[in-house]
């Protein structure tokens, strides 16, 4: 076998494509969404088919196998090698054509299935299958699956979809395939002339979901049309790679409307899913209380339910008047359809986490029995998990009798690997005694085709190794899945990690990749802000945490916390935290940012940022006490702040000349509890009523020294509205977010314990006007001060300053503005603290519009350090700096958070302000 040096030097002769073969791209790619672990010796990013054909040519003259790889989505390993990864999603992404009239179009193996969807709806139409990966999965993975969705109880799977094929093989050779034997390779039209009794006989009753193995093989018989393309889908990547795929549309529905039914159990709802069928459904999904959990509120009465999708109202009332159901509900609005189906297709991350918090994992993802069997395959699947002492939320594909779970095992101990093989054993042989796939849709991959005799026999096993060597007579194309399999219990990723907390956190990214989205998000997701710029694996959240997992295991990336591919990642990390709300797992990049930056700088001089912007609390501190914010905004003017970015002007925003805690203190009763009657204009103030409760007003760092306004206006509006207003010492509390951002946590755990100290007991709410540094409290403060009971308490106490107005003076009626408002919703805020009290506060006072979803790209100290800017204006870009160019122009700009509004004016060139001073000044 020639060595990685003289492969890599040979592939750059003869390819347009990257190559890399350097520790971060093998680090990338090491696993997929399964539990497996597989090292390449190198990525390729191919540029046309061409380049594939000369990879792969290369690849067999050395010796070296192939996996080529979408979206990296797959759960099973089968996106997972050790050799040469071909990477089809760089530059293989393209849609090539699209025929409206033949409802067909040409796609690039790389081209995610979101981007063919938006394309060809202007024409209403769509491609039917529709995994819950939409967003991200490629179609040639699809293809590799022979994935399905939601919806392939009306248009199938993407075997049914797809009408040609380009493949090349290993070795360089190409093909054409589709309906007929022209471009099959050599040997399979005799291969299936000789198998004809086992084709016909050998495969297990045939239904919609039949995916394990090459499960399509049947499909070369006579009588089946010779259909090659589509005995190639679910080939997992074994026999060659997708170039081009010719692929069927159907016609959208217009108006679909969604019935959601209420069952009394899981089996109810599983025994009444096969009945729905003749109804014409287009989705028939189920899932059971242990998955939705608090969700459960918004849908019917009922221990389980079933989401059935119609093409229209009438095809869902005729459903509703056949339907057995507890309790029932009719959506036809099309957000709210939405919000619903969010339920669902998080379900993938949201069963990763069990109730008391601990973790469950794929490797049983997807069997299917035939829809009449499932309730009876529920029950006794049940009993599997409480015979091994195992738990999981099955949920799925009821229609077609197909369950996703996610299950509890422990895959880093003997006792637990053992476990896990005997269950899995266990319940191969359940499912085949109902009928059923050891595969619904994602494939076997190396989770489950080790079991593959138990469903389809030695005879059509050794006929499927048959089938293989027909196309890849080396056994280059992803070796160790389907056929020849490698065991289910080896190469399991868990098993190179240390035994710390840490690890066990990174190894949460289970790989779902909701991060790999390049939608700007829509109010509803920020995750995540940098990949979506770059579109670059390691700029997102999966990606980094594959790189921690690595740095971790030890193999690969060799230079611990001093790495510098870690480093490099997580540079471009906004820190925004969107990935701790919107990641289905709830990985917090943010977080594991700050470890390995306390880690990677300890006993070292930092970068000059660390020390300017992450000691700005100190230094402003400072500042204020020698009375000097004059002079050194004069001076700032003309000298660039050391460690500052450059194109940003090198300066921080003016200080303040005077901090909002001195202005405090000269407001009347300030030295205690201040009542409603010493607020200045409160008086006979629209909606002012009768003072209430006691509220502690945080006088955070962005409003104490840079934007004390907003302190001014929340002491006003919070007496307006009958609280009483008290602000803890000047400059002794701090949330510490500064020091977190930098990964100085010695120093930040140091300001925390002083803030304890110094803020004693609060008397009620604890009012932070800051996002950032409210959801700092209450997460990261009891994160770092884990056996200081006071963190806890503090946390607890935190609100922000709509949630105070609505918990504390509900029957308070703010001022109407009735103006139009746009502006950002502080990613923090999304991500940690929730912004549904500051909408509903909004709407009280007249405010019409949404503030821009996303990150506005500033995000701290991030947009001000050297090397962010283009990604920093970049982020800004896909959102708010358009809703601002869009906006009318008296419309109020609105931003709560400082790095927002700061980003505002710098950008936008216009002035934004905090939701108390749009309040304040209505009063």
């Amino acid at each position: 076998m020639t060595s990685p040096g003289e492969l890599e030097r040979t592939l750059r002769e003869n390819l347009r494509g990257e190559i890399d073969f350097g520790a971060a791209a093998r680090a990338l790619t090491t696993m997929d969404a399964s539990n497996y672990r597989r090292v390449p010796v190198g990525v390729v990013a191919p540029r046309d088919a061409d380049d594939v054909a000369a990879a792969l040519t290369v690849c067999a003259e050395a010796g070296v196998p192939v996996v080529p790889r979408g979206g990296g989505t797959s759960i099973a390993g089968q996106a997972t090698g050790v050799g040469v990864v071909l990477d089809l999603t760089r530059h293989m992404n393209t849609l090539v054509s699209v025929d409206p009239d033949a409802r067909t179009a040409v796609v690039g193996p790389g081209l995610v299935l979101d981007r063919l969807r938006d394309a060809v709806r202007p024409y209403g139409l769509t491609f039917g299958p529709d995994p819950s990966t939409h967003s991200r999965c490629t179609l040639g993975g699809m293809i590799g699956n022979n994935a399905c969705g939601a919806h392939s109880v009306a248009w199938g799977t993407t075997a049914d979809n797809v009408t040609e094929l380009a493949v090349t093989t290993y070795g360089g050779t190409t093909h054409r395939i589709g309906t007929g034997w022209a471009g099959a390779p050599d040997g399979l039209r005799d291969l299936v002339t000789g198998h004809l009794g086992l084709l016909r006989t050998g495969m297990p009753p045939g239904f919609s979901r039949r995916i394990s193995g090459y499960g399509g093989l049947d499909a070369l018989l006579p009588e089946h049309g010779v259909q090659v393309a589509r005995a190639f889908c679910g080939s997992e990547g074994t026999l060659g790679v997708v170039t081009e795929a010719v692929v069927r549309l159907v016609e959208a529905p217009r108006a679909p409307v969604l019935v959601v039914l209420g069952h009394a159990d899981e089996s109810a709802a599983a025994e009444a899913a096969a009945g729905l069928l003749p109804y014409g459904p287009l989705t028939v999904e189920g899932m059971a209380q242990d998955l939705v959990g608090d969700t459960a509120a918004r849908l019917p009465r009922g221990g389980a339910w079933l989401f059935v999708e119609m093409p229209d109202e009438g095809a869902a009332r005729a459903l509703l008047r056949a339907a057995d159901a507890v309790d029932s509900t009719v959506v036809t609005d099309p957000a709210g359809q939405r919000a619903l189906w969010r339920i669902r297709e998080d379900a993938a991350g949201t069963a990763t986490r069990m109730p008391d918090g601990s973790m469950a994992w794929p490797g049983w993802e997807d069997c299917a029995v035939p829809p009449a069997r499932l309730g009876a395959y529920l029950r006794e699947f049940r009993a599997l998990l409480a015979a091994h002492g195992l738990r999981g939320s099955p949920y799925g594909h009821f229609g077609e009798g197909c369950v996703h779970v996610r299950i509890d095992f422990d895959l880093v101990s003997a006792p637990g690997i053992a476990r896990f093989r005997t269950f899995s054993e266990e319940l191969a042989d359940l499912v085949v005694a109902h009928g059923g796939s050891l595969s619904g849709e994602h494939g076997d991959g190396q989770a489950r085709a080790e079991l593959l005799p138990k469903m389809y026999g030695p005879d059509m096993v050794r006929l499927f190794g048959a089938y293989k060597d027909v196309w890849d007579p080396a056994g280059g194309m992803n070796p160790g899945t389907l056929v020849r399999p490698a065991r289910l219990d080896e190469n399991l990723r868990f098993a190179v990690l240390p035994a710390t907390p840490f690890a066990g956190e990174v190894a949460r990214c289970v790989g779902v990749a909701k991060c790999r989205t390049t939608d700007p998000g829509d109010g509803a997701s920020v995750m995540c802000p940098s990949y979506r710029v770059t579109g670059e694996e390691r700029h997102s959240t999966r990606g980094r945490a594959r790189l921690l997992h690595e740095m971790l295991a030890g193999e690969i990336v060799t230079d611990g916390w001093r790495s510098a591919e870690v480093a490099e990642a997580l540079d471009l990390c906004l820190a925004c935290k969107g990935c701790r709300s919107d990641c289905p797992v709830g990985v917090d990049m943010a977080a594991y940012k700050a470890e390995f930056l306390h880690h990677h700088w300890a006993g070292r001089i930092r970068p000059l940022s660390h020390y300017t912007l992450g000691g700005l609390p100190g230094w402003l501190r400072l500042i204020a006490r020698l009375r000097a914010a004059g002079a050194v905004n004069a001076l700032a003017r003309r000298v660039p702040v050391p460690g500052l970015d450059r194109e940003r002007g090198g300066r921080l925003p003016e200080l303040a000349r005077e901090p909002f805690t001195r202005w405090w203190g000269r407001q009347p009763g300030s030295t205690g509890r201040s009542g409603a009657e010493a607020a200045s204009g409160a008086e006979g103030a629209e909606g002012a009523s009768e003072p209430g409760g006691a509220v502690t007003l945080w006088p955070d760092t962005f409003t104490q020294y840079l934007n004390p306004a907003a302190g001014r206006a929340a002491t006003q509006v919070l007496r307006a509205a009958g609280l009483s207003v008290e602000v803890p010492m000047a400059g002794r509390v701090c949330c510490g977010l500064t020091y977190v951002s930098t990964g100085r946590l010695d120093r930040a755990r140091t300001v925390l314990r002083r803030t304890l100290d110094t803020l004693g007991e609060p008397a009620g709410p604890v009012v932070v006007l800051e996002p950032s540094c409210a959801a700092a409290l209450r997460a990261d403060l009891p994160a770092l001060l884990p056996d200081d009971p006071r963190a806890a308490r503090l946390a607890g106490a935190v609100r922000t300053f709509a949630e105070t107005l609505e918990e504390y003076a509900p029957a308070w009626r703010p001022p109407r503005l009735d103006r139009e408002v746009v502006g950002q919703t502080h990613c923090h805020q999304h991500a940690v603290l929730g912004d549904g009290p500051d909408r509903r506060l909004r709407e009280r006072a007249g405010l019409t519009g949404e503030l821009s979803g996303g990150c506005c790209g500033l995000a701290g100290n991030f947009g001000f350090e050297p090397g962010h800017h283009e990604v920093s204006v970049a982020c800004a870009e896909e959102q708010l700096l358009p809703s601002l160019r869009a906006a009318p122009r008296d419309a109020v700009i609105q931003a709560d958070g400082f790095s927002c509004r700061t980003q505002i004016a710098q950008l936008g060139g216009v002035r934004a302000r905090h939701l108390a001073e749009l309040l304040a000044e209505g009063l």
